[in-house]
C-alpha cells in the first residue's frame, strides 16, 4: 500500500479508537451464531421449519467471507473513515431490516446487507488500529482487538435463548440500532482518514477467483454439516471451491498487484496464525455450539440450563486477560501459544469423558480452563501476527487474515456439527451422548496441527512487540 501524506504516523494506543473497532467486531460476530438458538421462534413467527432458518446464517457469513478481500482496497480507495462509517451505517440499517422483516427472503436479504456492512466493518477498523499503533503497543491493541472474538461467540447461545423466549427474536437485531447511531458519531471523531495516496486498481479477476471459491467453500461445507445434507450440492460446491481456490492462488501469486497478496505467508509470525491459527480459531469456535446439544441431547438438560453453564468459558476469558501480556513477556509468545492449544486439547478430551454423573462445580472449572486457554491461545496468535510484517504490506496482510479468521469462525460451527453426525454414524446414537464425545476427541485431534505449526516458529518470535529482553 502506497501511503499519502494525509496518513497519521504511528503512536501510542489509542483506546477510543480500539475500543469503537472492538465494538464493532462484536457486532459482527455476535450477529453471526446468535440466531441459532432463536430458529424454533422465527421459524414460527414467519411460518416456516426451523432448519429453514439456517439459510439466513450462511447468508451472513457467506457474505462475509465472499466480500472482505475487498475490504482493504476500499480503504485505499476511498479512506478508512469514509469505509467504517459507511459500513456501520449499512449494519445497523440492515438490523433495523431484519427486526421488521415478516418473510424468509426478506430476512435472507437483509441478513446479506448485514454481511457487507460487517465484511467493510471489522477489517478496516482493524487495520487503522494496526497501522497507526507502534509496535511497543501493538499487543495492548490486540488485547482490545480479541475480546469480541472470545465473548461473542459465548454469549449468543445464552442471549439469543432469552431474548427470543422472554421477549421476541426481533430484539436481537433491535439492540443493534441504538449501538450503531453511537458508533456513527465516535467514528467520524475517532477514525483518521487512512487511505493510499495513489491506490492501486482493483484486482478484479483475484476477487473474483476468490469470491466464487470462498462462497463455494462455505456453502459447501454448510451443506455437509446441515441437518439433511444435500451430497449432490455439498460434491459440485467443494469441486468448484478447490477449482476457483487453486486458480485464485496461482494468479495471487503471479500478479504484480494482487488482491490479496500471498507472499506475506513467507513471514514465519504471520503465516503461523493465519494457518495454524485459523485452525486453532475454527476448533475453538466449535465448542459453545457442541456444549449445549451435549448437554441437553445427552444428559437431557433444559435449553436454558446448558445455556448458562456455557457461561463459564466466558469466565475463563475474562479473568484471565490481566496476566495475559505479562505472561507472554516473560516465556515468550512460543511458549505461551503451545501450551494453550495443547492444554485446549486437554480440555477438550475431558470434556469428552463427562458423564452426567460429574459433579457440577467439575464441569464448571473444566470449562472455566477451557475459556483460560482459550483466550491464552487467540491473544498469542494475533499478538504475533503482524509483529515482522512491513508497514508497507500491512493492507494486504490484514485483509488476508480476516478472511482466514472469518472462514475459521464461520466454519468452526459446520465442522462441529458435521463430526457430531459422524460421531452418531460410528456409535448409533447410543447412548446418546456418544456422538458428541467423538466429535471432541476428534476436535482435539486437529490441534496437533497448530502445535507443529508452532513448534517451528523461532523462540524470540514477537518479542518485539512484547517487549521481552
Amino acid at each position: 500500500m502506497t501511503t499519502g501524506p494525509d496518513e497519521p504516523p504511528r503512536r501510542g494506543l489509542d483506546r477510543g479508537l480500539a475500543l469503537l473497532v472492538a465494538g464493532a467486531f462484536f457486532m459482527e460476530i455476535l450477529d453471526g451464531t446468535v440466531i441459532a438458538p432463536a430458529a424454533p421462534h422465527i421459524a414460527e413467527d414467519l411460518g416456516i421449519a426451523p432448519v429453514a432458518v439456517n439459510v439466513a446464517i450462511t447468508a451472513y457469513v457467506l457474505t462475509l467471507a465472499v466480500l472482505i478481500p475487498i475490504s482493504g482496497w476500499l480503504a485505499d480507495r476511498f479512506g478508512a473513515r469514509t469505509v467504517f462509517t459507511v459500513a456501520i451505517l449499512l449494519f445497523t440499517v440492515a438490523s433495523a431490516g431484519c427486526a421488521l422483516a415478516v418473510t424468509l427472503p426478506m430476512l435472507v436479504g437483509t441478513r446479506v446487507l448485514q454481511g457487507v456492512g460487517g465484511a467493510m466493518m471489522v477489517p478496516v477498523g482493524r487495520l487503522v488500529v494496526l497501522r497507526t499503533t507502534a509496535k511497543t503497543d501493538l499487543v495492548r491493541a490486540i488485547a482490545f482487538l480479541t475480546w469480541p472474538a472470545l465473548v461473542a461467540p459465548v454469549l449468543a447461545p445464552a442471549l439469543g435463548g432469552v431474548l427470543s423466549t422472554y421477549a421476541s427474536w426481533r430484539w436481537i437485531f433491535v439492540i443493534n440500532v441504538p449501538l450503531g447511531l453511537v458508533a456513527l458519531v465516535l467514528a467520524r471523531r475517532l477514525v483518521p482518514d487512512v487511505r493510499a495516496h495513489t491506490p492501486a486498481r482493483l484486482d478484479v479477476r483475484g476477487f473474483t477467483l476468490t469470491a466464487v471459491g470462498v462462497a463455494a467453500l462455505v456453502v459447501g461445507l454448510e451443506s455437509v454439516g446441515a441437518a439433511t445434507p444435500d451430497p449432490v450440492v455439498a460434491a459440485v460446491s467443494l469441486l468448484v471451491a478447490a477449482a476457483a481456490l487453486g486458480t485464485a492462488v496461482a494468479h495471487l501469486l503471479r500478479s504484480p498487484r494482487p488482491l490479496v497478496d500471498l507472499r506475506v505467508l513467507r513471514v514465519a509470525t504471520y503465516r503461523v496464525t493465519a494457518l495454524g491459527g485459523s485452525m486453532f480459531r475454527a476448533v475453538i469456535t466449535a465448542i459453545p455450539f457442541l456444549l449445549p446439544l451435549f448437554l441437553q441431547l445427552g444428559f437431557g438438560w433444559t435449553a436454558a440450563e446448558a445455556g448458562l453453564v456455557v457461561i463459564a468459558l466466558f469466565v475463563g476469558n475474562i479473568a484471565i486477560k490481566p496476566v495475559t501480556t505479562p505472561l507472554m513477556r516473560r516465556l515468550g509468545i512460543r511458549t505461551v501459544m503451545l501450551g494453550a492449544v495443547l492444554a485446549s486439547a486437554g480440555c477438550l478430551v475431558g470434556i469428552a469423558f463427562v458423564q452426567d454423573s460429574t459433579p457440577l462445580p467439575l464441569l464448571l472449572g473444566l470449562l472455566l480452563l477451557s475459556g483460560i486457554f482459550r483466550s491464552v491461545g487467540f491473544t498469542a496468535y494475533n499478538s504475533v501476527a503482524f509483529a515482522d510484517v512491513d508497514r508497507a504490506r500491512m493492507t494486504g496482510a490484514n485483509t488476508l487474515l480476516s478472511t482466514l479468521q472469518e472462514l475459521g469462525a464461520g466454519l468452526g460451527v459446520a465442522v462441529g456439527a458435521l463430526l457430531a453426525r459422524l460421531g452418531e454414524g460410528l456409535t448409533g446414537a447410543t447412548p446418546p451422548a456418544a456422538p458428541f464425545r467423538v466429535a471432541f476427541l476428534v476436535l482435539a485431534v486437529l490441534l496437533l496441527g497448530p502445535v507443529v505449526d508452532g513448534i517451528r516458529l523461532p523462540r524470540d518470535a514477537g518479542d518485539e512487540v512484547t517487549g521481552r529482553a
